[in-house]
């Protein structure tokens, strides 16, 4: 069913180019670049605030994007979409978009011009992936993590000297996403259960890791933040499996690991910060949840 745009109202505009913008996503966007500011002990710098609103931008047009050129495909298998039912334009899209990306990348930008690069390489890295790497079962969710890990080093790079040792912190992101975006690819026909075995190592492998950073900086308490991570996406991912990949638990599996996501930047703020400013960040959970309850998370 096709909208009439002509009868819609300003609020049913303004919904339709927030649907586009994945809110709950976006939250978790914020997570990212918190977990990235502990590790280079900067939590408290002014300029936070500035890259967290950058990457949130940069989440937002990352998203708009691939609504733009999935359109046609969309239009056959989610038709209720805002650009397949004429809500929004594919032009409107693409010029929402295209601002969100550059409006992000300038205000990583003027940060510093280690945070510039990052916030140019994440919106360079969207459209790669958006575009053509996608179709790949291998680049697209590679892609897709090296977004998310670029998305936690442009939050420590408010201390750019904090990249040389810390970096590696960002593989995390890295495979956690790049799993989570394989096992997503049976969201609509259903998936391969290689995909399910592999969101269920990832889960294994960073919930571990977080344990073992937690104990290297004896860190205590972030334990248990690595037990509510595992407990937030790991059953989630077994039932893929248990159900052979069925198109529903995928969808199901898929929103639980997208919000687990704060739940291990919440982990890493524990780890590298303190357990106080961990709990803080994992106040962002309950916020993502609502925003779900009303805006798709896939």
């Amino acid at each position: 069913m096709r909208f009439d745009r002509r009868r819609m109202t300003p609020p049913e505009r303004a919904h339709a180019f927030l649907q586009l913008m994945r809110p709950p996503n976006l939250v978790t966007a914020a997570a990212d670049v918190l977990a990235g500011a502990a590790v280079a002990g900067a939590l408290l710098d002014p300029r936070l605030l500035a890259l967290v609103l950058a990457s949130v931008l940069l989440y937002a047009g990352g998203v708009v994007m691939n609504d733009v050129f999935d359109a046609p495909l969309d239009a056959r298998e989610r038709p209720e979409r805002p650009i397949p039912s004429g809500r929004v334009t594919r032009a409107e899209g693409l010029s929402f978009g295209s601002l969100l990306l550059l409006s992000g990348a300038l205000l990583g930008a003027s940060v510093n011009s280690t945070s510039g690069a990052l916030a140019a390489a994440i919106g360079i890295t969207a459209l790669a992936y958006d575009g053509y790497a996608k179709a790949s079962p291998v680049l697209g969710p590679v892609a897709m993590g090296l977004c998310r890990a670029f998305n936690l080093l442009l939050g420590m790079a408010l201390v750019p000297a904090a990249l040389v040792d810390g970096w590696p912190v960002a593989l995390l992101a890295l495979l956690h996403v790049s799993a989570l975006t394989a096992l997503s690819r049976g969201e609509v026909h259903g998936g391969r259960r290689v995909f399910g075995w592999l969101a269920v190592a990832s889960i294994i492998a960073v919930a571990g890791a977080l344990v073992a950073l937690s104990v290297l900086r004896e860190a205590w308490l972030a334990i248990a933040f690595a037990l509510f991570y595992a407990a937030s996406a790991g059953p989630p991912y077994v039932r893929t499996l248990r159900r052979g990949g069925e198109a529903r638990t995928v969808q199901d599996a898929v929103k639980a690991g997208v919000l687990a996501l704060i739940v291990l930047d919440a982990g890493l703020v524990a780890v590298y910060a303190n357990a106080v400013y961990g709990t803080l960040a994992l106040l962002l959970l309950p916020a993502s949840l609502a925003l779900a309850r009303r805006f798709a998370v896939t």
